[in-house]
Formats: C-alpha cells, sequence, structure tokens
C-alpha cells in the first residue's frame, strides 16, 4: 500500500484513471443524446448511430495498436503520456463544438478520436508499472488499476447520461469533459521520467504488417500470448454482461433504469472486490494459481443467475423502481450472482495482467501490450457479433448468460489442463 501514495504509481493511477471516465462520460453522453434528441433530426437510426459510435470506438485498436506500442518503446512514456493527455483537451473541445452543434456525425467522429487516444495510452500504463514498481508490488498495482478503471467506467456512465438530459446538459457535459481532461494533463506531468527501453527502434509505417508482426511476436512467449488470450476472453465475457444489463433489466426482470446502473454498480464493486482479495490471497507474488477456480466461479454464479432469472414473470404492470426490485428475495439472488461473478472475474484477471507485463521483453513490453489490446479489441467484437447471432436466432437474454457461463467452463478446463506447462515455462 505504501506505494500507491508515491510519485512512481499515484499521478498514472490518476492520470488513467480520469482518462476512462472522460472516455465513458463522453461515449454515454453521446448515446443519451442520440437516443432520445438527435436520431429524428438527422436521417439516423438511434440504434444504427449508437451500434456505429460503439464500432468507431474500438476501430483505431485494430488501427493503431502498432504504431501505438512502437512509440511507447521508443520514447520517454512519461513524455508520450502529455502529449496524449494534452491532444485529450484538444479533442474535449472539439467535443464542446458537436454538443453545441448537436451533430451526432460529428459527435461520433470526436469519439473515434477519443478511442484513438486511448489506443495511444493503452501500452504506456501498462508498460509504466513494471517500470516504476517493484515485482511484489506489481500485482497489487494492478489491482488498483482494474479497480479504479471499472469505477471509472461506472461514474462516467452514470454521469454522462445523468448530465446530458439536464435543461443544461450539453453545457454541463462539455465543462466536465474539458475539466477531467485538463486534471488529467496536469496529473500526467508529475509521472517520473521514464527512459525509453528501445531508443534505436525504427519505427514502421506499415500499420497492418507491423500489427500482424506485433501479435506474431507475442505468441512467441507461450506464457505471455496465453495470459493474453485470457485477458481477451474476460473481454468477451465482460462486454456481453455489460451490453447486455440494459436489455435484460427492462425486458427480463420489468425494471427501471435505475437497476441498470444497480447492476453496473455491483459489477464495477465485484471487480475491485476481486482484484485486492487476488493480491491477499496471493500474497503479492505473481503466479496464475487461482485463475482456474476463479473462471469455474464465473461458471459457477452464471449458470445460477440463469435459474434465478428464468424465475422472473414477465409482468405488464409499470416497471419497478429500486424499492420494489430489492424486496424480491430472487433478485437479490440475482445481485448476488452478479456480484459474485464480478469478485471471480477481479481474481481471474490480475494476475494475467502482472504475467503478462513482468515476464515481457522490457525492450518490447509496450509492443507486447499493444498486441494484447489488439487481440482485446478481436474478441469484443467477436461477443458482440455472437450475442448478435444469438439474440437473431430468439435466444433470451438469460440463455445469453447461461451459454456465456458454460463456454467459460469450457475454457476453464483448457487452462487449468495447461497450467501445469505454464508453471513450467515461467521456471525455465
Amino acid at each position: 500500500m505504501s506505494f500507491f501514495y508515491s510519485r512512481r504509481f499515484l499521478p498514472l493511477f490518476i492520470t488513467q484513471f480520469l482518462g476512462a471516465f472522460n472516455d465513458n462520460l463522453l461515449k454515454n453522453s453521446l448515446v443519451m443524446l442520440i437516443t432520445y434528441k438527435l436520431a429524428s433530426g438527422q436521417d439516423g437510426n438511434a440504434q444504427l448511430l449508437v451500434t456505429l459510435a460503439a464500432g468507431l470506438f474500438i476501430l483505431p485498436f485494430f488501427i493503431f495498436s502498432a504504431t501505438a506500442g512502437q512509440i511507447a518503446d521508443k520514447f520517454d512514456r512519461a513524455r508520450i503520456t502529455r502529449m496524449v493527455k494534452f491532444v485529450e483537451i484538444i479533442i474535449m473541445f472539439a467535443a464542446t463544438l458537436g454538443f453545441y452543434l448537436e451533430n451526432a456525425w460529428f459527435l461520433i467522429f470526436v469519439l473515434f478520436m477519443m478511442g484513438t487516444h486511448s489506443t495511444f495510452f493503452g501500452p504506456i500504463k501498462f508498460a509504466l508499472l513494471p517500470q516504476h514498481l517493484q515485482d511484489n508490488e506489481l500485482l497489487l498495482g494492478n489491482a488498483y488499476i482494474e479497480a479504479g478503471t471499472f469505477l471509472a467506467i461506472l461514474f462516467g456512465t452514470i454521469l454522462g447520461g445523468v448530465l446530458i438530459l439536464h435543461p443544461q446538459g450539453i453545457t454541463l457535459v462539455s465543462a466536465a469533459l474539458l475539466i477531467i481532461a485538463i486534471a488529467g494533463y496536469i496529473s500526467s506531468r508529475y509521472i517520473p521520467v521514464s527512459e525509453a527501453p528501445e531508443p534505436s527502434l525504427i519505427i514502421k509505417k506499415n500499420i497492418w504488417k507491423e500489427t500482424w508482426h506485433i501479435v506474431g511476436f507475442a505468441r512467441a512467449n507461450k506464457r505471455v500470448f496465453l495470459c493474453i488470450i485470457g485477458i481477451s476472453w474476460f473481454w468477451l465475457v465482460g462486454a456481453t454482461y455489460l451490453s447486455q444489463f440494459p436489455t435484460y433489466a427492462k425486458d427480463v426482470l420489468h425494471a427501471q433504469p435505475s437497476i441498470v446502473t444497480l447492476f453496473l454498480t455491483v459489477f464495477s464493486i465485484g471487480i475491485g472486490i476481486g482484484s485486492f482479495l487476488c493480491n491477499k490471497l496471493l500474497g503479492g507474488q505473481i503466479k496464475s494459481n487461482y485463475v482456474p477456480a476463479a473462471m469455474f466461479g464465473m461458471t459457477l454464479f452464471g449458470i445460477d443467475l440463469y435459474f434465478a432469472s428464468i424465475g422472473n414473470s414477465l409482468a405488464s404492470e409499470p416497471l419497478i423502481g429500486l424499492t420494489e426490485f430489492i424486496a424480491s428475495p430472487t433478485n437479490i439472488r440475482i445481485l448476488f450472482d452478479l456480484l459474485s461473478v464480478s469478485i471471480c472475474s477481479g481474481l481471474y484477471i490480475v494476475p494475467l495482467y502482472a504475467i503478462m507485463q513482468h515476464d515481457s521483453e522490457p525492450r518490447y513490453r509496450a509492443r507486447i501490450i499493444a498486441a494484447n489490446n489488439i487481440v482485446n479489441a478481436l474478441f469484443m467484437v467477436a461477443a458482440a457479433i455472437i450475442t448478435l447471432l444469438m439474440l437473431s436466432a430468439h435466444f433470451t437474454i438469460p440463455q445469453v448468460f447461461l451459454l456465456m457461463a458454460i463456454a467459460n467452463g469450457l475454457v476453464a478446463i483448457y487452462i487449468y489442463r495447461l497450467l501445469p506447462r505454464i508453471r513450467k515455462n515461467h521456471n525455465h
């Protein structure tokens, strides 16, 4: 805990927290504005525009991750962070203009630029952790980052939805975006100098060729690449849950939008609990011992979530509010299952990030993390496609959760069988 308030960690934590906060504040403000105000006046279907916005936010991770990884390995990462955060301020000025013009297409372009900003910052933040922290601090450092990220997602999502629908919503959202971006830039200036691991690196200009090369390079270290696949699987499962919460609350549980916020809160708190529990159980040691058990826990509570959900009757009366929702024992069971799934998820994901960072060759670490971001994005797109196909085939949301839980269990068995080999590679 002593390192949390040190200059080698706290400025980075604040910078990444504010960046994730702004990402989600912008995204949800845009989604709510499109859904309730803009789509009808711009010859666009709201759902189409929202889907396009989500896709364009992820797209930069495919296009620019290879370049971002090379830059983060070639130059002082603290200096690059300051540059990226300064660009974020410019992007937020553009967002302010878009909100005042109420131009959905321009705002979607701004969201693409924000995704680009996140693409360049991603390899830096995870490469800085092992550069500034001791080995026995790395697990806890990742726990703070993961817990902070999910809380930032929660706060940004809630604030975006609340502010944009206020009578002065555009002014409030614009001011918040700019203030947070400026605060992120200020905090980035306190990140200590981080010497470039490979200053002689020549940055390749062929984006697609280098993307393929970086992913191939990550595959050369089997232990690291297995962690990348494991992390990407987490984002596939997590994206499936998070994307279906609104429909699940409304159509399955017949609940008001406040219940979606409750689900996001429970999920974020659970990730935080699991992240710190992981550090406690492992005593700060970078090991994968609890990864299969955590996955089996995700499967167990995911299956129980299905059975709890099908016990809910579809009522015809008005949507129930928070007080009525938590008065039902079945709904308490649902909340318990969601909390347990997320605790297991935190226990699962933190050691994988720590192992990936620790076992990566320092000269190539940022490029390895860039490869992780590319594979993460692929898995998240796959989650969207798989979910869309299941819903098109008339699967219910609880059935989607059930199949995801079963698939997770099969992956857990595979990882459990691989574990002796992973440990062997680590010992060598």
